[in-house]
């Protein structure tokens, strides 16, 4: 009989416990598609008495992810407590060292130290896995690296974090503001405890950092994602965009030109009967585009016990069967380090901004946008109260650094009485 592959498992929240869950249902059916049987022989959490549903007692209990990951009766270690330090990145490198292979949903340690990582792993002819780092459910890293492996890839665009999504898609279908839509994602458990990895686009780029590297052979770069979250987004930029046939998306695009590497995370319009216009909640959507395929878009939930857990038993399961691939696509010492670029593409840009009610100050403004060669294309003033009026702006194509420079012009024109949210319109 072929001999077991014995897992341990480090993290037994929502996707610790579905992968227990799936492990335990479908023994038969992971032994009929990898040949061999899967068997969790260890676990190990924070709190051992806590009830989560499972029964655990007939698994060994380590109180510390290390000795876990260096256990002599572990072959593959899951790493599914997340953050980028601490204990999730000590036991990955001590499961490395001890010669096992990982499986990890961690997103935050990858996009930070990722090219080491990687580089340990190879030197040491392990595997390390990650398809639930990144988009849930759907298989985007697997679409990379092998279906996708003969193509040059020549963009990325996707919204991958689904609270952002649940936030912009309820404010709108509710008419309630910001404020009260994050207090309700929050009280449902939408968000992670720190809520600005999810609202300030973090937990987002981490995910683009990731998919960068692989679709352009470059080191991982989170740093050098351009980003900004949701949090100026107000009800008014939702019913503005929608009178003008847009919805506004937390939407990452990269793409490796001739002057580098361009990668942003930041809310966006994009037209309202695109793919990406008509995703609703928490779904995730990738669109990879390549010099073969033109362009695939991979739609799926993007976060949940049972989705994630699937992605996690997808990386098992090929460990199992023998497949062993670089990490990011390629070999790890092969990676170019990635040069930072901005986007020099022009694009229409939409601007709202509170003027004081003074006579000449909208004049003010299109004389400033005019004189950075920033033209408008529409352009309407708001009802307004007895100090302020409400000015939307909708510029025709212009680099992000013209509009740049128009903005900062305005601040010296005694006119605005708040700094201007600026949102990039993408045609895609």
């Amino acid at each position: 009989m072929t001999s077991p592959l014995r897992l341990g498992i480090a993290g037994l929240g929502t996707v610790g416990i579905g992968v227990v869950r799936i492990l335990r249902s479908q023994a038969a059916l992971l032994e009929a598609r990898t040949g061999r049987p899967l068997q969790l022989v260890a676990v190990s959490a924070r709190s051992r008495d806590k009830d989560r549903g499972v029964p655990l007692n007939s698994y060994a209990w380590e109180d510390d992810p290390v000795a876990l990951a260096t256990r002599d009766d572990v072959d593959v270690y899951v790493e599914l407590m997340g953050g980028t330090d601490g204990p999730a990145k000590a036991s990955t490198e001590a499961a490395i060292a001890a010669g096992k292979h990982v499986v990890t949903a961690n997103k935050a340690m990858l996009a930070v130290h990722g090219q080491a990582l990687a580089e340990t792993a190879e030197a040491a002819g392990i595997s390390l896995r990650y398809e639930a780092a990144v988009a849930g459910g759907i298989p985007v890293i697997k679409a990379l690296t092998e279906g996708l492996a003969g193509n040059q890839i020549t963009r990325i665009v996707g919204v991958m974090n689904g609270s952002c999504n649940y936030i912009l898609t309820r404010m709108e279908s509710s008419g309630l503001s910001y404020a009260d839509i994050f207090a309700e994602a929050d009280g449902l458990g939408y968000l992670e405890a720190d809520p600005q990895l999810d609202v300030g686009g973090i937990d987002a780029a981490h995910k683009l950092a990731i998919l960068s590297s692989i679709a352009f052979g470059t080191q991982v770069n989170f740093d050098g994602i351009d980003l900004e979250g949701i949090e100026r987004v107000s009800i008014d930029d939702i019913r503005h965009a929608g009178d003008m046939g847009y919805k506004i998306k937390l939407l990452g695009v990269a793409q490796k030109t001739g002057r580098g590497l361009e990668q942003r995370m930041m809310p966006c319009l994009v037209p309202d009967t695109s793919p990406f216009g008509q995703l609703q909640g928490g779904t995730n959507m990738v669109a990879l585009e390549g010099d073969a395929v033109e362009q695939i878009v991979l739609r799926g939930p993007g976060a949940g016990e049972g989705p994630t857990a699937s992605a996690v038993m997808g990386d098992i399961c090929d460990i199992a069967r023998g497949q062993r691939l670089p990490v990011f696509g390629q070999p790890a010492t092969s990676l170019e380090a990635a040069t930072p670029a901005r986007s020099v593409l022009p694009a229409p840009h939409y601007l709202r901004m509170a003027l004081h009610d003074k006579p000449g100050a909208l004049a003010k403004i299109a004389t400033v946008l005019g004189e950075a060669g920033v033209s408008i294309d529409r352009m309407r003033q708001y009802g307004h109260d007895d100090a302020t009026a409400p000015v939307l702006i909708v510029t025709h194509k212009c680099t992000r650094s013209a509009l740049d420079t128009a903005i900062a012009a305005m601040g010296q024109t005694g006119v605005l009485a708040s700094d201007p949210v600026v949102l990039r319109i993408e045609d895609i």
